[in-house]
């Protein structure tokens, strides 16, 4: 299984270099163009989700890591800073991510498994997995 590991600016502009970055990997991974979609809309998601701090702000930083093989793809977006002053460009929300927000619903509906939590650190991260054929 290879890793791929990436340290993420929260700014929102970079977030077009992860989404391309994602379709290359689900595509080396041999997933087709409809599930490489499905898995680049949830690491967006992810993305937005764990750098979202409510009032504070945004993550100044979070890391993305890939594990990919053939036919599944793993991906865990963690925050990594302890700063978020990132200002929010829209409406401050209270505790996120929540299990029975739009965006978990949608998550798990993209794919095959998501994990949310927090680390030992207290740093919060939505691991997932993408899987070519769900019955594997």
């Amino acid at each position: 299984m290879d890793v791929l590991k990436f340290t993420i600016p929260g700014k929102p502009e970079y977030m077009t270099m992860i989404r391309l970055a994602t379709s290359s990997i689900a595509s080396e991974a041999g997933f087709d163009v409809d599930q490489a979609e499905d898995i680049k809309a949830a690491v967006t998601e992810a993305c937005k989700t764990v750098s979202c701090h409510g009032n504070e702000g945004c993550s100044e930083k979070y890391e993305i890591e890939f594990s990919v093989d053939s036919g599944i793809v793993e991906v865990t977006v963690i925050d990594a800073c302890e700063v978020h002053a990132l200002e929010k460009m829209s409406e401050q929300c209270a505790n996120c991510p929540q299990e029975g927000d739009i965006s978990m619903v949608m998550l798990k509906s993209l794919m095959s498994c998501v994990k949310v939590g927090r680390d030992e650190t207290g740093h919060k991260f939505i691991t997932m997995v993408k899987r070519a054929r769900e019955n594997e």
